[in-house]
């Protein structure tokens, strides 16, 4: 029997705001992702075709194939797919996110997060950093051989120091972030820094070498990106208890797969056609270049975080266009759409007032106003990767899709 929405809404904010999403190992995905076989690829967003997918997400099952060893060559790959030896589901359908195209195979080592409230358990890939790589859709050499030494040489370096930290507490780690000028989706110069912070004196404590320590941080650095696989992971882990709680109207993530743009609401997807980025383009790229919006990373949205705490943000907006002027605005607004403040981010700016926080199907259509979004740019072909950066509204048919169903989501 559902609970009333309100007393509903009451359960799955309290189970958010007591969640403890802690860091607590590195693993292959094979070995630690539940329904996890040698012939799966995850994916971000709703469940979707290989027919269906878009550009850069085919683009990036080729090349995780070829990684894996499944095939020699992007054709062989694609030979490979249409005979139908491949096994595609969402990354949601299995504790898991991924960025942009989202795709998770096998061997890819994944963040294992726990709430140690809840005792869920969520996973993410690891962030190969900006421009070309696999989650954008590139799949040349480069790409697949770096992430050969990501599994390799990084993760396992990695492993070690987080296993000697007995687990790293990750919200608090964000919030810091957060006060510092990170909005932890498109902007994460703070928590990449402060995550160099809590790794550094495991490395050092381990028997690894100075050569093979700097290796890491020479990796690290630079790479901004390389923490906000941790936060998907983190938010996810303190979501997973709440969508199982009925007759709710939170929505627990917003999931693109560059075809359609999905909200989960109690577990289920609710979809509408993927919307065109508001860009700030990379040099020689525009508009007529761009793949609808895409990936699991608009997690952050649901999380009080991304477009959710961005008027704290200011200086992303030489990365995603707009002025802090309309980014505030924004931020403002989705007081408006949530069910609560965050006990777990706070805004300076704003008096370290709470970000808002649990997104409300209801409220979205009474006010009209839809979730904002931070997000990074996909070119709309295979092969090329990154071309820029911007901001975006969740389309509004999702929500009166979600809402339409949740007398029978029970």
């Amino acid at each position: 029997m559902a609970l009333d929405r309100e007393a509903a809404n009451r359960q799955v904010i309290q189970i958010f705001q007591e969640a403890a999403p802690t860091l607590i190992e590195l693993k292959p995905a094979i070995e630690v992702i539940p329904g996890m076989t040698r012939e799966t690829l995850l994916h971000a967003g709703a469940p979707i075709s290989w027919e269906n997918m878009c550009g850069p997400m085919q683009g990036s099952v080729l090349g995780a194939l070829v990684y894996e060893g499944r095939a020699p060559d992007l054709e062989t790959a694609r030979q490979l797919v249409e005979r139908g030896e491949v096994h595609f589901d969402a990354c949601h359908n299995h504790a898991a996110v991924g960025p942009m195209t989202g795709i998770i195979s096998p061997s890819m080592p994944v963040w294992v997060m726990e709430d140690r409230t809840h005792g869920t358990v969520a996973y993410c890939n690891l962030n190969e950093g900006p421009g070309q790589s696999l989650r954008y859709g590139a799949n040349g050499p480069e790409v697949i051989a770096r992430l050969h030494w990501m599994q390799s040489v990084l993760a396992p370096r990695l492993r070690e120091a987080v296993l000697r930290s007995g687990g790293l507490a990750i919200f608090p780690m964000i919030r810091s972030a957060v006060e510092m000028g990170d909005e932890c989706h498109s902007r994460n110069r703070a928590a990449l820094s402060l995550l160099v912070q809590a790794l550094l004196p495991h490395l050092l404590a381990s028997n690894l070498s100075s050569p093979e320590i700097a290796e890491v941080f020479q990796f690290l650095i630079g790479r901004d990106y390389f923490f906000l696989n941790i936060t998907m992971a983190a938010c996810k882990a303190a979501w997973l208890s709440a969508e199982k709680v009925p007759g709710s109207s939170i929505i627990t993530a917003h999931s693109r797969n560059g075809v359609e743009f999905a909200i989960r609401l109690q577990g289920q997807w609710f979809t509408a056609p993927s919307p065109a980025v508001n860009g700030h383009y990379f040099p020689g790229f525009s508009q007529a270049d761009a793949n609808p919006d895409i990936g699991d990373s608009a997690i952050t949205e649901a999380s009080g975080l991304g477009g959710f705490a961005v008027g704290g943000a200011p200086a992303i907006t030489g990365f995603i266009g707009g002025t802090p002027a309309e980014l505030m605005a924004a931020n403002l607004e989705m007081y408006q759409i949530t069910a609560t403040e965050s006990q777990h981010f706070v805004l300076p700016v704003l008096g370290n007032r709470g970000t808002p926080t649990g997104v409300d199907v209801v409220k979205v259509l009474e006010t009209g106003i839809c979730p904002y979004i931070t997000t990074g740019i996909a070119h709309r072909q295979a092969g090329v990767g990154q071309v820029g950066a911007g901001r975006l509204r969740a389309p509004l048919a999702c929500f009166e899709k979600a809402a339409a169903a949740l007398l029978n989501l029970d």
